[in-house]
């Protein structure tokens, strides 16, 4: 259950990091409360997660998960380079991801 809400976690971060830009710097009322809230939820997520799980590991899957997704946003949603060394990178990430999942479940057998 604690990589359910970590996994949760990370797409509300991903919803904030977006959220900053469509804030324009907080001059955007909605924009800037959807980016507060989801900050919120976040950082809540992530602290309930943090209650079985390790710290270094949920820390670095989180900030992961809002890596890869806000990458990926920016690369959809806001026209960002698709270069083949940058989608090469975030596949790293990915894959760094998974494996810290795969080394913590050996962990806690």
């Amino acid at each position: 259950m604690a990589w359910v809400v970590l996994f949760l976690a990370g797409l509300f971060e991903i919803g904030w990091a977006v959220g900053l830009k469509y804030s324009e710097g907080f001059t955007r009322l909605w924009p800037s409360v959807a980016t507060a809230v989801a900050l919120l939820a976040s950082m809540g997520l992530l602290g309930v997660s943090l209650r079985t799980l390790p710290l270094g590991t949920a820390y670095a899957v989180w900030t992961g998960i809002g890596t890869v997704g806000t990458a990926g946003l920016g690369i959809v949603l806001f026209r960002e380079p698709a270069t083949t060394l940058r989608v090469f990178c975030i596949t790293l990430i990915v894959v760094g991801i998974v494996g810290l999942k795969l080394a913590t479940a050996r962990l806690e057998h």
